[in-house]
């Protein structure tokens, strides 16, 4: 590669920290590449764990992406309807090789309107708010379509990034990065998917998340209206 390739991942308040740091995880392994934390200022922002994250850029001073990467959380709900992030988001994509997300980060992506006639993946309990912004819901853990590339919820960011790494360098290098970092999940339980859970787990899990899941979808909505 002539040129680094210039990667960015979108920082917000109340950010899932690891749609955001395993990916980060896996970009940084790619030799050259520059990884961009990016906000609208720099300054400490809250995860929705213990966790704070510090920005390396802002929205002003970013270079032009060849990857931008919007990871999900409960902070969505509000980006869906920030004009300045969705427009820093429209501004990228235009320049961008691969427009992505990691769970709930592709329904920011639809509030800018960059996901319409595309097939998209997000987190299990967000799969029908996609929809509202004229995007095909998909059960993938990673889904392509064309140049946008989207993750499942969580811990299929990693399989995003590295099935993105695959691309945009090679196999080779994506397979070394997965050694390195040893991942090769054995998950203590068969309950990471509403399809394997067992039902009393999922019915627990379901009425745990019903307000949130109110919250985003009346905030989908609204910002749905002014894409459609």
């Amino acid at each position: 590669m002539s040129q680094p390739l210039q990667i960015g991942l979108l920082v917000f308040p109340r950010v899932t920290q690891l749609d955001l740091t395993g990916p980060v995880q896996v970009f940084s392994s790619v030799p050259g590449a520059k990884v961009h934390l990016i906000w609208k200022r720099i300054e400490p922002v809250p995860s929705d764990s213990v966790l704070t994250l510090t920005p390396t850029t802002t929205f002003a001073d970013c270079p032009q992406l060849d990857v931008i990467c919007v990871p999900g959380g409960f902070g969505t709900d509000e980006l869906v309807n920030d004009e300045e992030t969705l427009n820093f988001l429209r501004k990228q994509a235009d320049g961008a090789q691969y427009v992505t997300s990691v769970c709930t980060g592709s329904l920011v992506l639809g509030a800018a309107g960059l996901l319409k006639g595309y097939r998209a993946a997000t987190h299990w309990s967000a799969t029908e708010v996609l929809a509202l912004f004229g995007a095909t819901p998909t059960r993938n853990r990673v889904c392509i379509d064309r140049n946008r590339v989207t993750g499942g919820g969580v811990t299929a960011g990693i399989d995003f990034a590295l099935t993105l790494v695959s691309i945009l360098v090679n196999r080779t290098l994506a397979e070394a990065i997965q050694l390195r970092l040893e991942y090769n999940p054995a998950p203590p339980f068969n309950a990471g998917s509403p399809e394997t859970a067992p039902a009393e787990v999922l019915a627990l899990m379901k009425e745990k998340i019903a307000p949130s899941q109110a919250r985003r979808i009346e905030a989908a909505k609204r910002a749905a209206a002014r894409v459609m």
